[in-house]
């Protein structure tokens, strides 16, 4: 029905959201390093936001309190973004690199 949430509560008392955060911290931590986590965790997340929001024409753009995810839903793109956000990061006076 319009105007009405979807109930996310699960049988367990938890909500869906808190279950799936949970679950991939759990993932994200079993990971003994950068490379794995990003081959395990990140990659497949991403993938599956991308092919999600693709699928249904969104233009994803998710801005945390502490981190930023976009989806332009073209490769070209994705490079241009990743540099710039990278050239942003190196170009600021606390940047360690």
């Amino acid at each position: 029905m319009a105007g009405k949430k979807p109930k996310s509560k699960r049988r367990g008392g938890g909500n869906d959201a808190d279950g799936l955060m949970r679950l991939l911290a759990e993932r994200m931590e079993a990971c003994p390093d950068v490379e794995s986590l990003n081959d395990q965790v990140i990659i497949p997340f991403a993938a599956a936001l991308e092919s999600v929001c693709a699928a249904r024409g969104y233009l994803l753009n998710i801005y945390g309190e502490t981190s930023n995810v976009v989806f332009s839903g073209d490769a070209d793109d994705a490079e241009t973004i990743y540099r710039m956000i990278d050239d942003y990061l190196d170009s600021r006076p606390d940047s360690t690199s």
